[in-house]
């Protein structure tokens, strides 16, 4: 099965510098609509679906083989050696961010720069560290998500995305939760949830900016403080948006944001 395929991958632009963008939970490459415009002129664009979402091909899931983040990022080098992509500026959202990294970290050439968006690498607390939740509050939303994931996705949306005044955005969100496999994104909620990556942060090579959202209720700015304490050298821009899905409820400010480091 080849990963232009599996991965649905989409390329735009008219530039040859690759850059690539990664959803989130829930969401697919639709997702970044708003934000790619801007680097159609001087950028080859590459979006695709994770496993599971969008117009994926759901029949190349396996539970066993996608039971880590790491075979997530085997698919993002797959989808970069089928496409013949070279110092690609990788962009991930949430999850991704951290996919990002992995892969990063086991082919570090294959990378120029990485955009973490509302990355976290481990969401519960655990002593001194603050990851946002505490177990229980993990096992509690994983439990919700397993007896109804219909309505944990029109419960979670508005919180996920915030900016209240604006309920659209949180129905988009919902919307995509509900187009999204309920089966397979039940595993990867719990594998997103339950993965804790901070051992793996100094191993990364590449440079990378992380863009801390506002009033975020899934990565708060602790963690993205903490992040840039772990991640050598990189670059820490705290957005004046909002929720946890600038890219979606404040493009313009997150492409310039992108813009600027690159």
């Amino acid at each position: 099965m080849g990963a232009i395929f599996r991965n649905n991958v989409q390329s735009l632009g008219q530039g040859t510098q690759p850059i690539m963008f990664a959803h989130g939970l829930g969401c697919d490459q639709h997702m970044w609509r708003l934000v790619t415009p801007a680097f159609e002129d001087d950028h080859r664009i590459v979006l695709f679906d994770h496993v599971g979402a969008g117009a994926s091909d759901t029949d190349a899931y396996d539970a066993a083989q996608y039971a880590t983040l790491e075979r997530y990022a085997e698919d993002v080098l797959e989808i970069i050696d089928a496409m013949g992509l070279q110092q690609t500026v990788f962009v991930g959202h949430s999850v991704s961010a951290m996919i990002g990294i992995l892969a990063a970290i086991k082919r570090p050439a294959a990378f120029s720069k990485l955009i973490l968006v509302g990355p976290s690498p481990c969401y519960i607390n655990d002593g001194d560290y603050f990851g946002g939740f505490n177990r229980s509050d993990i096992d509690a939303l994983l439990d919700f998500m397993d007896e109804n994931y219909v309505a944990w996705s029109r419960a979670m949306a508005p919180t996920i995305m915030g900016n209240g005044d604006r309920p659209d955005l949180a129905e988009e969100l919902a919307d995509s939760f509900c187009r999204t496999d309920p089966t397979i994104a039940k595993q990867f909620a719990r594998l997103t949830f339950m993965s804790d990556n901070r051992a793996d942060l100094g191993k990364l090579q590449v440079p990378a900016l992380i863009l801390q959202c506002s009033q975020d209720p899934i990565a708060p700015v602790a963690v993205g403080r903490y992040m840039h304490s772990q991640l050598a050298g990189s670059s820490f821009v705290q957005l004046r948006a909002a929720g946890h899905c600038p890219h979606v409820s404040a493009p313009d400010e997150t492409a310039a944001a992108i813009r600027a480091f690159l």
